[in-house]
């Protein structure tokens, strides 16, 4: 075959992923949050970008409203033209909206003369202050001569932290130098549950002194509050709390030394260990329960956030279900047409023309892609709702298996982007905040035949039967098998066994150890 250089022409088709079309799949499976800090990147780079706010955005949000923003989920259809662009609308202010004054309206005027504001004319001389004003005003502002209302208890910290905490205390109980110096060094090295977890041979290293001296300071600063702190391990640290509270006698000592026979509700062999009869060991037990395991945790507590929901539901008058995106959270944007008509008249160099074009495009694409977005999320949630109508209506045992497929052919979708849509998405109904991934079950087969049961509803089967289970009668995984079966479930038992143990229920044989000792 002789080697030579040729022309050919090929025909094929590929599928290229336009900047554009990028954004949008970004945009898609953003959560309303994250939605909103990329809309704030995007009006800081796009000088043709302007937030909708203010009088006239309120307008139009009411228009829409009035035109009917919403999507009712009996019948998955959407009401009106312009939906996403009005879901996207910003609402009115809720004061307003009450029919209360706004805040702008209760503000004093600029003009307000503050000078005669702090006491009236005393009888006195008919122009200055009384002396009962001054004690008044000095009443109310704590005898500061600023504006604002200040007090000594303004100045402390909101939170105190363990790191404070401890500080504290060794400054006042350790009066050698080295010694605080190691104590400040020994605080540091605590995780957050107040564990020392570092070996003292180590510490003492970076210390520079013998391990002798780390170890008797550290002794001291284990009777230091809270009781427990500086434990090596969960023995040591119930150890320390049960001596702050005078209980730590050699029975407690030896239940101690056998915490996995605790853990393993083992009580045959708790008494057989410590030689103490059943009513001592529940007691001892009792104790123990309530004991803090990690007592760090009282102190740093991070704020947990609170989920946002990204889509609304609620009960309609006339039947069904109401849905709406989350408008509080949810950014409206709008493309300047008068600055962008202005500045691409001035424009005078190629540059700049392309510079105006290219941000035009980007701005009015980034409107669409909102748009696109709000449709999709409300014909997605919509679906899901009419779907799963009985688990709204009658709770979980009634949720159906529902999978990506399901939805996407309902709504005429591809599955990838239902799946973007349900990541990260939450929705606000009646019976709690859910995940919208968490309508998505895996089917279980019925043994009659029937209609297939979810996976999730089966777990909330399973859990009912252990929970209301007697002592005199203990469900095997065998026996929560047969009754499934005759509700029509058919399962076996290693998936039983499994949902068990991802619902952290203890086995059959845990959970008549701890029936019959009546704990």
């Amino acid at each position: 075959m002789a080697i030579t250089t040729r022309l050919d022409l090929r025909q094929s088709q590929t599928l290229v992923m336009t900047p554009q079309l990028q954004q949008a799949i970004k945009l898609l499976q953003m959560s309303n949050l994250e939605l909103a800090s990329y809309v704030d990147q995007e009006l800081e780079q796009n000088p043709l970008l302007e937030r909708a706010e203010g009088a006239d955005g309120e307008g139009e949000s009411a228009n829409a409203a009035e035109n009917g923003s919403t999507e009712e989920a009996s019948d998955g259809r959407e009401n009106g033209d312009g939906e996403a662009t009005t879901v996207e609308s910003a609402p009115r202010d809720a004061a307003e909206l009450a029919g209360e004054p706004s805040m702008a309206s209760a503000e004093p005027p600029l003009d307000t003369d503050y000078e005669n504001q702090w006491g009236a004319p005393g009888p006195s001389d008919g122009a200055g202050p009384s002396p009962d004003s001054f004690a008044h005003w000095g009443a109310s502002r704590g005898g500061s001569f600023d504006d604002a209302e200040f007090s000594l208890e303004q100045t402390l910290p909101d939170t105190v932290t363990l790191r404070d905490h401890l500080v504290d205390q060794l400054n006042m109980d350790l009066t050698d130098p080295v010694d605080r110096m190691i104590g400040v060094q020994l605080v540091d090295l605590l995780d957050e549950s107040g564990y020392l977890t570092i070996d003292l041979s180590v510490a003492a290293e970076q210390l520079g002194c013998g391990v002798e001296r780390v170890e008797a300071t550290l002794l001291r600063l284990q009777e230091l509050d809270p009781p427990g702190i500086f434990a090596r391990n969960l023995k040591e640290c119930l150890a320390l709390q049960l001596k702050d509270r005078g209980r730590f006698d050699p029975c407690m000592a030896k239940l101690l030394d056998h915490l996995d026979l605790l853990a393993r509700r083992d009580f045959a062999g708790l008494r057989k260990a410590c030689e103490v009869s059943q009513e001592d060991l529940v007691e001892m037990i009792a104790e123990i329960r309530a004991l803090d395991p990690k007592p760090g945790l009282a102190f740093d507590q991070g704020v947990a956030q609170p989920v946002t929901p990204d889509v609304l539901m609620r009960p309609h008058p006339d039947g069904g279900w109401q849905i709406e995106l989350n408008a509080e959270t949810l950014p409206r944007v709008l493309v300047n047409q008068p600055y962008y008509t202005r500045v691409s008249r001035e424009a005078k160099s190629k540059p700049e023309r392309e510079y105006i074009s290219e941000r035009y495009q980007s701005a009015n694409w980034l409107v669409k892609s909102l748009h696109q977005r709000a449709t999709t999320i409300l014909k997605v949630a919509s679906e899901i709702v009419r779907q799963q109508d009985a688990f709204f209506a009658y709770g979980v045992q009634h949720l159906k298996p529902l999978v990506l497929r399901d939805i996407a052919a309902a709504i005429d979708m591809h599955e990838s982007t239902v799946s973007r849509v349900t990541t990260n998405k939450y929705m606000a109904t009646p019976r709690g905040m859910y995940e919208l991934k968490y309508f998505f079950t895996s089917s279980i087969a019925s043994s009659e035949g029937g209609e297939a049961h979810s996976a999730e509803a089966v777990r909330h089967r399973i859990k009912t039967l252990v929970d209301n289970e007697t002592s005199a009668e203990i469900l095997s995984d065998d026996r929560i098998v047969e009754i499934l079966r005759k509700d029509g479930v058919d399962i076996a038992r290693r998936t039983v066994a499994k949902y068990r143990e991802a619902l952290k229920l203890p086995s059959s044989v845990q959970r008549r150890r701890l029936k019959s000792a009546e704990l």
